[in-house]
């Protein structure tokens, strides 16, 4: 299993991109891949920026998919209190 965490959170460089390729290429159709990512999969071919490269690579990735679209806010994104604390804020320094 490869897990590609927070897919496209950084440009390609070529170098790159053909390395991608040819580890989805290598993988596609007989090991699974998870790609987890908050780009929404309509914007992946132009992230890629290759368009040879793009077709390829989406088209061994989306071929036998199973997307989870999930919405709404992050839970990574804090909630205010009832108090209307901040619950990630730092207790005050004592001096």
């Amino acid at each position: 299993m490869l897990i590609l965490d927070d897919w496209a959170l950084a440009p390609l460089d070529a170098s790159t991109r053909a390395d991608l390729l040819e580890v989805i290429d290598d993988r596609a159709g007989s090991k699974g891949t998870i790609i987890t990512s908050q780009l929404p999969v309509e914007h992946w071919h132009s992230w890629i920026g290759d368009v040879t490269i793009a077709d390829a690579m989406l088209d061994r990735l989306l071929q036998t998919t199973h997307r989870i679209v999930l919405k709404g806010d992050s839970i990574r994104r804090s909630k205010v209190k009832p108090s209307g604390e901040q619950p990630d804020q730092p207790a005050p320094e004592v001096q």
